[in-house]
């Protein structure tokens, strides 16, 4: 209850004393029971005596008065207990899932805080699993226990310790379980996310192999948190039934005992041992059926690990604690001063060292060299993605350290190496780079970035959808979105990482052109592999191992004939081959202009998206049996020992009668034979109920499990088998897609 509100308490409370209420009339019900149980046996043991017809009939009034007085009494209460036992399940369900829905919230919210570092050493995958399993498990745990909790509380607390065994067991079981999950989960995340790729190398075998691989394991640790469970609930329902016999056994006993004493004298009647007996049926009973929903706090709290956990982490970098300074200007100036890094994930591998540049403002600086030397680690150590292991990195002689972080990137734009763009509107997309940003505003820095042709070739302009990922587009066109959704905020400081890299020369040359003009109003960084694209920057810096080995511009570095002159040298022989070979595909046909054209002709209508309905065809139970077929033994046996299991109460309230018949024989040894007899019976109940408890609960689970696993598979098996286009409907994102997986799979199982 750590997140819950002052709603949320109040609901507890509402819904703790209607349980308390609820709770406290049923064994006043068993007392009641027991009254007019020992009505009906004296009635019975009077009639074996003789009597007058006026006695008969003074017996008979007593016995119709006490059955009446019983129904009226008990039909009050019943109507008492469903009143109070339905507001209670409102207010806990209410409150569990205002918490539960708060704690998504948290979640959400708190992984968005989290800083670079978190998501290099966490999956990414992760957090579906976490936001349909982990979650739904707290969530009903959550609900499970406080329901239970007024009601159950002064039973549960005299077997407190084998109950927290029972739950450290399961969250054990269950931990290894969701880990399990998490990373089949993962995997799927990236698998569905790179499909392309994967279809292009015929990786779907693979894939799934992989997948199911992490499938198994989850099955294997339910399958023992279960066998477990089995075993408990059957030793439950044995010691359940076995209660009963000690009951009856030890209650005859002390009646018998008593049974030629004054009525005025006597201390054991029937109506007391019935009245203990269904007290204690009540107590038993709510421990049989209460048995299984510790298992579900045994998940709920393996659950609630992971959830607690990242909500426990405190980022290293934290975008919303609002702290830092505020400069009212700035002028772009950069300094890199004996700065020395390495990645969390990778402690071992040094990337920078002492690494010192600095970068006027205004100027255009290019970071070249080798691939894994550093330049892109520059570009995320000013956007403050990480912080340095020493030295300093500052902004107008300001640590960014001591700068407000949410104040720092807004003075800065970024274009990556690969273009993120989100499943929405062109619009929105550049828009995300300036929120308060008009029309007129879009078109500008689509123009600069050379899409505004291509935009309003589209059937729907800047309101296309462009898919998930911006899976629509081609690579050049996506690049030049992610460049207007820079430049629309002005940014002081630019970062270009690759920038140019998916574009063909000539779009390539516009675009430059377009930066070029742009770079003179900011200080640009840009980190670039085609050198042909960084001649005019101001100054050229040349990194290798993490650290600057040379720098000047284009025609210095050219004289010195060093490091940047052999990258020059060993690039050219490329870059002619590559314009070769371009002037001769385009001899053939032109692939510019045409290739946009095609994209526009072939680019799907949202309307069409729209219509596109996802498919709801409800399953019915011979479906599910059917793909359950391999599992039959299993099946037959759970039905079977579930008809056992169940016919139970109906034999044992048959044996129930015949001992309250007996009780009211005149024949003492009768009796004592006979309440042996029934005792008896109520053991060998309690050791078949038992053994078919546990064969119900363990061949179900396998039956389950293994089901769940084919579905999961042959699901993940289908996803990948579906054409391309398939993946671009609004429906089918990563997202949805690795929800399916994890949720829907599972609730097949129940």
């Amino acid at each position: 209850f750590r997140y819950a509100e002052i709603q949320d308490k109040i609901c507890i409370a509402l819904g703790t004393i209607c349980a308390v209420v609820c709770g406290v009339i049923q064994p006043y019900i068993m007392i009641l029971f027991g009254d007019v149980t020992g009505v009906v046996v004296d009635y019975a043991s009077k009639l074996n005596t003789s009597l007058t017809e006026n006695q008969t009939q003074i017996i008979e009034d007593e016995l119709y008065s006490g059955v009446r007085k019983f129904a009226i009494l008990v039909s009050i209460l019943g109507i008492v207990m469903i009143v109070t036992t339905y507001l209670a399940g409102v207010f806990f369900s209410s409150s569990a899932l205002r918490q539960i829905f708060h704690i998504r919230k948290l979640i959400l919210k708190k992984t968005l805080n989290m800083d670079i570092s978190w998501y290099d050493i966490n999956k990414t995958g992760d957090f579906a699993t976490t936001f349909t399993e982990h979650n739904n498990g707290s969530c009903f745990g959550l609900e499970i226990s406080v329901s239970m909790h007024g009601v159950s509380s002064s039973f549960i607390w005299s077997s407190r310790p084998s109950f927290m065994e029972k739950i450290k067991l399961s969250t054990r079981f269950s931990q290894q379980e969701l880990e399990a999950y998490g990373t089949a989960g993962a995997i799927a995340e990236e698998v569905i996310s790179s499909v392309r790729t994967v279809v292009a190398f015929d990786g779907q075998k693979k894939e799934f192999e992989r997948y199911e691989k992490h499938l198994e394991t989850a099955k294997n640790n339910n399958i023992r948190k279960n066998l477990f469970a089995a075993i408990s609930n059957g030793l439950i329902w044995f010691f359940v039934f076995a209660s009963y016999a000690l009951s009856f056994w030890y209650g005859v006993g002390l009646i018998l005992e008593e049974r030629d004493l004054p009525e005025n004298e006597k201390v054991y009647t029937p109506a007391n041992m019935v009245s203990v007996f269904f007290c204690t049926l009540i107590a038993t009973w709510n421990f049989g059926t209460g048995a299984p929903y510790f298992e579900i706090f045994g998940t709920a709290c393996g659950a609630a690990a992971k959830v607690f956990e990242i909500l426990d982490t405190e980022p290293k970098i934290n975008l919303h604690k609002n702290l830092g300074t505020k400069p009212k200007t700035i002028q772009g100036n950069i300094s890199f001063k004996n700065v020395h890094f390495q990645y969390p994930s990778r402690p071992d591998v040094k990337i920078l060292q002492d690494f010192n540049l600095d970068i006027k403002a205004g100027q255009t600086v290019a970071l070249v060299g080798s691939s894994g030397c550093g330049k892109s680690t520059c570009i995320q150590l000013i956007q403050r993605f990480y912080d340095s292991i020493s030295g300093t990195v500052t902004i107008d002689d300001n640590n960014i350290k001591d700068l407000n972080l949410t104040w720092l990137r807004n003075q800065i734009g970024v274009v990556g190496q690969e273009p993120a763009l989100f499943a929405a509107t062109i619009a929105d997309n550049i828009r995300y780079g300036n929120l308060s940003a008009t029309q007129a505003d879009l078109e500008k820095a689509a123009k600069k970035a050379n899409a505004h042709n291509f935009i309003k070739n589209l059937p729907r302009g800047y309101n296309t959808v462009i898919g998930e990922r911006g899976a629509q587009l081609s690579g050049g066109q996506k690049q030049r979105i992610a460049i207007a959704r820079a430049l629309i905020r002005e940014p002081k400081i630019l970062l270009l990482d690759e920038a140019t890299s998916a574009l063909d020369t000539t779009s390539e040359a516009e675009v430059q052109a377009a930066l070029d003009a742009v770079s003179g109003e900011c200080t640009t960084i840009i980190v670039a592999h085609r050198l042909s694209t960084i001649r005019n920057a101001n100054r050229i810096i040349v990194v290798f191992e993490g650290r600057v080995i040379e720098a000047g511009d284009h025609r210095e570095l050219m004289e010195k004939k060093g490091a940047y002159y052999n990258l020059v040298v060993s690039q050219g022989l490329s870059e002619t081959e590559e314009v070769t070979e371009e002037k001769e595909i385009n001899g053939v046909c032109n692939v510019t202009t045409p290739n946009e054209t095609a994209i526009t002709e072939d680019f799907p209508d949202e309307n069409n998206l729209n219509d596109t309905e996802e498919s709801n065809r409800g399953s019915s139970i011979v479906s599910i049996l059917k793909m359950n077929r391999p599992e039959w033994f299993y099946i037959t046996v759970g039905c079977i020992t579930s008809v056992i299991t169940g016919a139970a109460l109906p034999v044992y309230g048959l044996v129930f009668g015949d001992i309250i018949g007996v009780l009211s024989d005149a024949n003492e040894s009768y009796v004592r034979d006979q309440s042996n007899l029934f005792s008896l019976y109520f053991v060998i109940i309690g050791i078949i109920t038992a053994v078919a408890t546990f064969m119900q609960m363990y061949s179900f689970t396998i039956a389950g499990e293994k089901l769940t696993l084919r579905i999961r598979g042959k699901m993940f098996r289908a996803m990948l088998n579906q054409e391309m286009a398939w993946f671009d409907r609004k429906e089918n994102g990563v997202g949805a897609l690795c929800a399916k997986l994890s949720g829907e799979t599972a609730s097949v199982q129940g």
